[in-house]
């Protein structure tokens, strides 16, 4: 038998593609379950699971800054505490005071609207939530929160804190939620002028400390220091929460639409708790009950 030739041998290893075809190949692939992704949200549930997985991280993430911020709490001085402790109780008599004359407006406001047939207010409760020290985009106005979808936190829902509103969920997952701030460039919010109810939207900017109102034309009643409250349209955020105060008008006779700015009531750059806003649906029962006593007692 002849020694075989070179090239009657098989080679040891088959030819695989060339690596310029397997990244285009992982280009189409990726682009297009991105595509599928943004139009049905076939990655939602995964992206939930995900969030999970990711928590402890963030949770270790933020360790420092709780730990740094309960040290320098830890040393701060007696008198120092002894006097924040007599202006807070000073301030509680005087919010306490606030809420119950509220409160007996409230009551008033739900009979009178009761005597007119009328709808009452939706009112809210609120869950209480923290930020954790997580910047997942620098680019973007966006923070994490410490409750999920196990505390019934749902996509949409308004924050807001003791100033006014910061924002809504996101993206919530089981754990934990992502937030938009309502001044960040893809945000928008309905709102009204305090003072003479005229409507507009006010837009973010990207920047922490800054809104615009865009569609507001060189006629418009607006000034500079008035407070801007949410209006209640579009059914996201409850009306009567401040919003922003304007700082800033400029019109220019040679446009239609004057250049207005806004200043954000909300601490937005270092408030660490914040308030999540639900509605609540037994407003209207307790206005058909309330009608019913009524009509019983006028019989």
């Amino acid at each position: 038998m002849g020694p075989t030739r070179d090239s009657d041998a098989k080679p040891l290893f088959q030819q695989t593609a060339s690596p310029g075809l397997r990244v285009v190949i992982l280009l189409i692939v990726s682009v297009t379950m991105m595509t599928l992704d943004h139009r049905f949200h076939h990655l939602d549930s995964l992206r939930r699971a995900m969030s999970v997985l990711v928590h402890p991280l963030r949770v270790l993430v933020d360790l420092p800054v709780r730990a740094s911020r309960a040290l320098s709490e830890s040393l701060t001085e007696r008198s120092q505490l002894l006097q924040d402790n007599s202006e807070l109780r000073a301030q509680h008599l005087t919010d306490s005071q606030a809420i119950q004359r509220m409160a007996a407006i409230e009551a008033e406001n739900a009979r009178l609207r009761a005597l007119l047939q009328s709808s009452a207010p939706v009112a809210d409760r609120a869950l209480v939530a923290s930020i954790l020290s997580v910047d997942l985009d620098p680019f973007r106005h966006r923070v994490v929160l410490t409750r999920g979808t196990r505390e019934g936190v749902f996509s949409g829902q308004p924050i807001i804190d003791d100033h006014g509103v910061l924002g809504q969920v996101d993206h919530p997952g089981y754990l934990s939620a992502d937030a938009l701030l309502i001044t960040d460039p893809d945000h928008a919010i309905p709102v009204v002028v305090n003072r003479n109810g005229l409507r507009t939207i006010a837009v973010g900017t990207g920047e922490i400390d800054r809104l615009e109102l865009p569609f507001l034309t060189n006629r418009a009643d607006v000034r500079e220091g008035d407070l801007l409250v949410t209006s209640g349209l579009g059914g996201v955020f409850p009306a009567g929460y401040p919003v922003a105060v304007i700082t800033r008008v400029a019109r220019d006779p040679g446009r239609q639409f004057a250049s207005v700015s806004a200043r954000p009531t909300a601490a937005l750059d270092h408030v660490r708790e914040v308030l999540l806003l639900f509605p609540d649906t037994g407003s209207d029962d307790q206005v058909e009950e309330q009608l019913a006593t009524e009509g019983d007692d006028g019989d």
